[in-house]
């Protein structure tokens, strides 16, 4: 659901009738929708839940299966402008980066008890990082003197672990955190997992001629997103991504790693 902005844009194509179920792992997000979706010209269902339990939402609300479903993935603006959510390494607030402040495990947690083989499987496996083992053995060396407790801290640390590239330099481009800070991100809100099972039970959630959508932000949820459609869609190929033009690009610069791609969902097998 996020903010409610894509929710707004439907609720307009669907009225009268129409009406829209949305999910969201951040009970914040859920607040900001439900105000700004207040007048919404169709019937509005908010739940605070992770999309991997959209069928057991939809069970809950008496919904067999739904005409369309659109998945925006990864972190919102919202949260990464929040200081106190732990989700930017230009913050001093403490390690969190849980969408939902209820689940057991924070950033912190995972930074300051995992030991250095099992950090850099994550920054390698969720983060793509090919510095992951260096990265790895300096957060547990540097824990061992004082522990790593905010943001700015760990993003000092992998950028003193990172190599520089003698070309650049530092203070250009991506920072080299970037890369350690959506890993940690992703293992601490188990993203991959939670968009697999959604992917796994679209057949269960959408009606055959209902539409899918997914807006991903980097090649992990991508690839999977992508070879989930493909096996779905009628014609067995995956659909075209369609990103933002240029002057939306640099309206929005988070746009610019954005695709969506979306099917048609055809018949069950048999069906």
């Amino acid at each position: 659901m996020g903010l409610g902005g894509h929710a707004g844009q439907l609720a307009k194509a669907l009225a009268p009738e129409g009406a829209i179920i949305g999910l969201d792992a951040d009970p914040s997000n859920l607040a900001a929708a439900r105000a700004r979706l207040a007048d919404a010209p169709v019937s509005v269902t908010l739940r605070h839940a992770n999309f991997a339990h959209a069928r057991r939402v939809l069970d809950e609300l008496g919904v067999d299966r739904v005409a369309g479903l659109l998945a925006d993935l990864g972190v919102a603006s919202s949260q990464l402008a929040d200081p106190e959510r732990g989700f930017s390494f230009e913050s001093d607030a403490p390690l969190d980066m849980r969408f939902d402040p209820d689940l057991p495990r924070t950033a912190a947690d995972l930074v300051g008890h995992l030991d250095a083989r099992a950090l850099a499987s994550i920054l390698r496996r969720y983060g793509e990082e090919p510095h992951a083992g260096r990265i790895g053995e300096k957060i547990v060396a540097t824990r061992a003197e004082q522990p790593i407790t905010t943001c700015r801290e760990l993003a000092r640390v992998v950028r003193e672990a990172v190599p520089e590239k003698p070309s650049r330099g530092r203070g250009r481009g991506v920072d080299p955190a970037t890369r350690s800070f959506m890993a940690l991100r992703i293992a601490v809100n188990g993203e991959m997992e939670a968009l697999d099972r959604l992917l796994e039970d679209l057949p269960a959630l959408v009606a055959p001629g209902g539409r899918v959508a997914v807006i991903s932000f980097h090649s992990l949820e991508d690839r999977a997103v992508k070879r989930a459609l493909a096996a779905l869609a009628p014609s067995g190929r995956p659909p075209r991504p369609i990103q933002a033009e240029a002057d939306e690009r640099d309206r929005n610069p988070r746009s610019r790693s954005a695709k969506l791609r979306s099917i048609t969902m055809g018949a069950p097998s048999g069906g």
